[in-house]
Parts: structure tokens; C-alpha cells; sequence
């Protein structure tokens, strides 16, 4: 029997770094669960190693990127001992160019967490004290204000990080009990002190990827949450619907056998077998493809998810600095481990697999509202033409699919030269991970509209299933009531439902503990 995707959520209150074995859902415990987080005293001496092939560059005063030199196209700039210091601060300061909306605190907690978890690998060059001192905003609650916007996704997340890095010094603004706060204040109040970076540690602070890799991986964790509601709310609405069940047939999906399709296929019947399979309305002898076609459809989707899902995994216990360093050779080496290209591909593939999940639902929820070839009323209200029911539903997934379509075109093919030229392919990686989140939110919306649509439908034509898909019924109308005689503020409805989406409440019992990234 082909598996699915393991969406079980950590079950941990505190997570461990040691560089090399952290977890999707442990970022996810972390940042959403607030988690502590610890640094393992097995990696201190691999740090420490690092650290003292810089402190030797510094005292012998050679030429090496980053470390006695500028950055960038600065580059060929040397900078004097007395001066390296200073150029900790200057880094942070001048690299903080970022603009609009702050990211979410999970997404801040998550990126201080891979940060955290790439330096203690050891290829950085920092000090252990510099590792301690980033858990310790994590472990107090401190959230750099991070503005979203400013990463090429080259050079790693440069301004983004460059925000988060800046309350270490105590320079910034952060969000703490509820607050915004210049950092300094907020450290007072923690009962910590700003640290006094040593040479390459700010430089080493912002040549990552962490934050597109935060985005993709909750978001990513959201959308497997995300496709397995869906298969149930699909279910759902092929009871709804009176689809027929022929489609579904094992034979038909032995025949081609993607591996996400078989599972999509078992899933629908499992969930629709225990209930009684009705002749369709006009005796159709074939659905029309949003009906048919789910296994394909959405198995297509899944399988293309763990690609992603095993970028991710490799990218946050991985070095991403520059120029890195190797404390068996006494080198450095520079290289470019910062550039996003193998998330920013991913990112796109998925955001474009996900955008196209909404796609079919939203012609599923036509179906539903436009009902009367399937015996159901007109916008799946009791007495339309008084009552408009769940027309304008409707139109708001129409709403969100069109923005989708925007959204998925790929970011990694719009690279622009940045630093004189010498950064001259940048990934766009950043712009692909906000772009994901938001696609994934929209089809939430999605989702919790066909829901509402779905089980309206059983109402109307008096098909309410049973078993497992029976459960998931009966939670969706103890969030949502029936819609009756008259019309109601529909937009209460499709919150409630994304709420349920979003605290697992969509996915049917048979499908196991298998809730994604946890409440949000």
C-alpha cells in the first residue's frame, strides 16, 4: 500500500541543536509552540574550532574575505585590526535596509532557530557565546522586528537577518509580552546584556537562507495539513454531489500508479464506503473532471510536496555562511552555500502545486452553488432569490484563485545583478517563500468554503454520511450551523471553518494523528 506523507507534529517542549538533526516539525514546535531550545555541549568543541581558525587570520592580520576585509564589491577593501570591531556594527547597521510588514512571530521564531542550528555546525567561524546569546532572545520571547521585504535570496536573507541580528547588540526594535520595544529596553527587562560581536560573527549572523527557509517550511507543513483537509472536505462533497464512485475503482489507479494518486484514491474510499452510493442525478455516466479526476489531481499534488520537503530538510542542518570554515585544515574556503537557488526552485514548484489545488476546488464549489443539475437549490439556500445563500462564497475563491495565479509565477527565473555586478544571479528565493505562505492562506479560504458548501449540500438533498466522513460533518456543524431561511454574515462562516481547518479539524479520523505544523 503506498504511504503518505508523516504529518504527525512534534511532541516535544524542548528542542536540541546540534547543527545536524533538526526536524520540519521541531522548527514547527519552536516557533508555533514555543518550545525552548537548547545548544547540545557536544557541539561546543566543533565551534570552538571554527572560532580559533578565525582568531588566527585576525592575529596574523591575512587577507580573507569578510574577515579582514569589506564585503561584497567592498571586497578588496583591508580593514585594520583596531577597526574589525566597528565593522560587527557597521554590517548590521548598513545591511538593515529592509522594508513593510514585520513577519509573523513564527516566522521570526523559526529563522532565529535555523540561524541558531547552522552556526553550531561549526563552518561559521563564531563563538559559542554568540549561538547562546541568539537562544536566548528565542528561550525569553524577544522577536527581532523583522521587516518582510529587502532579500534577493543571494548572499543569503542579508537585510531580513541583518533585522534579526540587531537586538543581539541591542540596536533595533522587537516585539516582547505583547510590545513593541527598542531592543535595548526589552533586554533590560529579560535581564540580558548586548554582545560585542568579534570579527566575521555579524557577517556570519546574515549569509544564510533562514528566512525563506522559515517561510517554506511552515508554510509547507501548513499545506500538507492543508491537502489532507482537503481530501476529506472532497469526500465530502462527492456525498454532496451524489458523484459516482466508479472513478475511484483500485483497478483504475494500479493502472497508472503515481504513488500520491493511490493514496488520494484509498483515502476517498475508505472515507466514502460506509456511505450508500445513490444513482446520480439524470443518470449521468460520467462527473465532470473537479469530481473524477481528484486522485490525479490532487496525488499530483502530494507527490509534489516531498521534493520539497527533503530540500527543506537538508537546508536547515546545513552551513550556508561565507566564506566557511574548516578547523581540520586550519582554512577558508569562500564559496556560495548562501544562494537560495535550490529553495527558490522548490518554493515554486510547490506554490504552483498548491495554487492549482485551489484551482479544481473552486470549480467543485461552482458545481455545488450552481446545484441544479444535481438536484440542489440555487446557491444552496432554502429560498433563493430573498436569500442569496453561499453565491458570493463563491465568488470569493474565484477571488482567490485569480490572485493565486499571479502569486505562482516562478520567482527563480527573475534574477537582477545586485553589488556592482559581482552578485550578478540572485535566486529570488524570499519572494517565492512570502508568495508560498500567501497561496497557501488563500486556499485555506478555499478549502473552508467548499466545506461550508459541502455540507450544505448533504442538508439539502438529505445525504448526510456516515461514518468517519459522518464525523467530520457533525465538527463542521458544530462550528457552523446550517444555513436555514435566512441569510447570515457568511464571511463568520468561512472563518469559523478556517479556524477548524487550521486546528486539524478538517482531516477525517481515518487518516490518522496527521495535523501538519500545528495550530498557528
Amino acid at each position: 500500500m503506498t504511504r503518505a506523507l508523516d504529518l504527525s507534529p512534534a511532541r516535544t517542549a524542548q528542542v536540541v541543536i546540534d547543527g545536524r538533526s533538526l526536524s520540519l516539525e521541531e522548527v514547527a514546535a519552536a516557533a508555533r509552540r514555543n518550545a525552548s531550545v537548547r545548544l547540545t555541549q557536544t557541539a561546543i568543541p566543533h565551534i570552538e574550532a571554527g572560532r580559533a581558525v578565525v582568531d588566527g587570520i585576525v592575529a596574523a592580520a591575512r587577507p580573507a574575505y569578510g574577515i579582514t576585509t569589506g564585503f561584497g564589491s567592498l571586497s578588496d577593501q583591508s580593514i585594520p585590526p583596531n577597526q574589525t570591531r566597528q565593522l560587527q556594527v557597521n554590517l548590521l547597521r548598513s545591511h538593515a535596509a529592509g522594508v513593510g510588514d514585520p513577519l509573523p512571530t513564527e516566522v521570526v521564531r523559526a529563522a532565529t532557530l535555523l540561524r541558531a542550528n547552522s552556526l553550531a555546525l561549526g563552518y561559521s567561524g563564531v563563538r559559542p557565546v554568540l549561538i547562546e546569546a541568539l537562544l536566548a532572545l528565542l528561550n525569553a520571547g524577544i522577536h527581532p522586528v523583522v521587516p518582510a521585504l529587502g532579500s534577493l535570496g543571494a548572499s543569503g536573507d542579508l537585510a531580513p537577518l541583518a533585522h534579526l541580528a540587531l537586538p543581539l547588540l541591542g540596536l533595533g526594535s522587537v516585539e516582547f509580552e505583547g510590545k513593541t520595544l527598542p531592543a535595548e529596553l526589552a533586554l533590560q527587562r529579560a535581564g540580558l546584556t548586548p554582545i560585542e560581536l568579534e570579527p566575521k560573527e555579524a557577517l556570519a549572523l546574515i549569509n544564510g537562507t533562514q528566512i525563506m527557509a522559515a517561510l517554506g517550511t511552515l508554510a509547507l507543513l501548513d499545506a500538507e495539513r492543508l491537502l489532507q483537509s482537503a481530501i476529506s472536505v472532497a469526500a465530502l462533497s462527492l456525498c454532496g454531489l451524489a458523484a459516482r464512485r466508479t472513478p475511484l475503482d483500485e483497478r483504475v489507479h494500479r493502472a497508472r500508479p503515481h504513488p500520491g494518486q493511490g493514496v488520494v484514491a484509498e483515502r476517498l474510499r475508505t472515507l466514502l464506503a460506509p456511505v450508500p452510493e445513490l444513482e446520480p442525478v439524470g443518470g449521468r455516466i460520467q462527473d465532470h473532471y473537479s469530481i473524477r479526476c481528484v486522485p490525479q489531481v490532487y496525488g499530483g499534488i502530494h507527490d509534489a510536496m516531498r521534493p520539497f520537503r527533503a530540500t527543506l530538510e537538508i537546508e536547515v542542518n546545513a552551513a550556508t555562511d561565507n566564506p566557511l570554515v574548516f578547523a581540520e585544515e586550519a582554512g577558508v574556503i569562500s564559496g556560495g552555500n548562501f544562494h537560495g537557488h535550490p529553495l527558490a526552485l522548490g518554493l515554486d514548484a510547490v506554490k504552483l502545486a498548491v495554487a492549482s489545488l485551489g484551482t479544481i476546488i473552486e470549480r467543485r464549489v461552482a458545481l455545488l452553488v450552481d446545484g441544479a443539475a444535481r438536484g440542489l437549490p440555487p446557491c444552496l439556500v432554502r429560498e433563493p432569490g430573498i436569500n442569496s445563500g453561499y453565491m458570493i462564497a463563491h465568488y470569493l475563491t474565484a477571488s482567490l484563485v485569480a490572485q493565486n495565479r499571479v502569486l505562482a509565477h516562478p520567482s527563480s527565473v527573475d534574477s537582477i545583478p545586485t553589488s556592482a555586478g559581482v552578485e550578478d544571479y540572485n535566486s529570488m528565493g524570499a519572494t517565492a517563500a512570502l508568495h508560498f505562505r500567501q497561496v497557501v492562506a488563500n486556499v485555506e479560504n478555499i478549502v473552508a468554503v467548499e466545506a461550508l458548501c459541502a455540507a450544505q449540500a448533504c442538508d439539502l438533498a438529505g445525504r448526510r454520511p456516515n461514518g468517519p466522513l459522518g464525523d467530520l460533518y457533525a465538527r463542521i456543524r458544530a462550528s457552523i450551523p446550517s444555513l436555514e431561511r435566512d441569510d447570515r454574515v457568511v464571511a463568520n462562516d468561512i472563518t469559523a471553518a478556517v479556524t477548524l481547518l487550521r486546528e486539524g479539524g478538517l482531516i477525517a479520523a481515518t487518516f490518522g494523528d496527521e495535523g501538519g505544523g500545528g495550530e498557528r
